[in-house]
């Protein structure tokens, strides 16, 4: 039997991978981008400041994404459309979501805040993952994406690709598409700038969206050569995981390299920069705090990050990994999770904050 011959991770490799995530967990924590927050506060205080802010940041990937795809800077792929996996997935990470009290992006940037539950929820998260497409739950992971539709030359659908699969006819869409977004963002006046502690919505928004860029290019550059993976929080959620109890990441998708005697990949060293640069940020804004929530709201985090978990794996990524990393190639398999994301997002508002508060009237 022959051996994998694996690359060592060179110096570059990990310092661009903890550098990429400390940046990215240091815009998170200053500006409070949390995706969960983005979608639940539209339906529950009808605030869309955060919602505009992530369309900002899907407008700077759009079109930056593609354009660099088209300059061969980049190698983006699309994911393929898996109807019950993207919808029954996203649906389920939306609701979990809610219970967890954040998003995947969300939790692990508020372990460098000093949240307990955003410790327990990291845990369970990884932990749904891992049970997911590895363990117990792996049958039924393995059922709903089992159903995959794809164009008649095996390419994945793309929304686009309904019209005519050229490159003028992707950039009249996702021109019209940015036209419609940013119309949207106007009405929340993101260029009036107030006094406030941490960054602006409208620059949170843009600083995600330009770290989204880079991390496609550096993630490509040093991690995966001919793929650009990009910003995502599941896979190397996963990945971190198995690194840590079995010294080997089990990536199905990703080149992994050789560190000391571990089998580790790029999104590793990314997911671990996040939490570091968020304490950073939360140390120097003074906001660092060990919080312990009281009994009931861990155990309703801890089953809604499991869900989370068991969601992402199943949709094929989280609200970033979907909704702006995946959503940048127009897949119709990232554009039907992130509808059934915030569909789910929505549900359990409802149920959690919603109903409750007109059963008290």
């Amino acid at each position: 039997m022959e051996t994998e011959v694996l690359q060592s991770a060179t110096f570059a490799f990990i310092v661009s991978g903890l550098l990429c995530g400390g940046l990215v967990g240091l815009i998170l924590q200053r500006g409070r981008f949390c995706m969960n927050s983005a979608f639940r506060d539209i339906v529950f205080i009808q605030e869309y400041n955060v919602f505009q802010a992530y369309l900002i940041a899907l407008i700077i990937m759009l079109i930056g994404g593609n354009a660099l795809a088209d300059m061969g800077i980049i190698h983006l792929r699309a994911q393929s459309f898996f109807p019950m996996a993207n919808i029954l997935g996203g649906y389920l990470f939306g609701i979990g979501m809610v219970m967890a009290g954040g998003c995947g992006s969300g939790i692990i940037y508020r372990v460098g805040e000093g949240q307990m539950a955003s410790i327990v929820a990291v845990l369970c998260f990884v932990l749904g993952i891992g049970a997911t497409t590895n363990g117990v739950m792996k049958p039924v992971y393995d059922h709903l994406r089992s159903i995959k539709y794809a164009a008649a030359d095996g390419s994945p659908y793309t929304l686009y690709g309904f019209i005519g699969n050229t490159p003028m006819v992707k950039w009249a869409v996702i021109v019209v598409f940015c036209a419609i977004c940013f119309s949207f963002v106007l009405k929340g006046k993101p260029f009036a700038f107030g006094k406030q502690k941490g960054f602006f919505w409208s620059v949170a928004g843009a600083l995600i969206g330009v770290m989204g860029l880079v991390t496609f290019w550096a993630s490509e550059y040093w991690g995966s050569p001919g793929f650009a993976r990009g910003m995502n929080f599941t896979t190397p959620a996963g990945e971190t995981m198995f690194t840590w109890l079995t010294g080997d990441a089990h990536s199905k998708f990703f080149p992994m390299f050789t560190f000391w005697k571990f089998k580790v990949t790029w999104g590793e060293f990314f997911y671990i920069g996040v939490p570091v640069g968020a304490y950073i940020s939360a140390k120097i804004m003074r906001e660092f705090k060990w919080k312990i929530p009281p009994a009931e709201e861990m155990l309703t985090v801890m089953a809604g990050s499991f869900i989370m978990g068991f969601g992402a794996s199943v949709a094929g990524g989280c609200n970033v990994g979907q909704a702006l990393t995946g959503f940048t190639t127009l897949s119709i398999g990232s554009i039907v999770a992130t509808l059934f994301i915030i569909l789910g997002n929505w549900t359990m508002v409802y149920f959690k904050f919603i109903k409750p508060m007109d059963d008290m009237e």
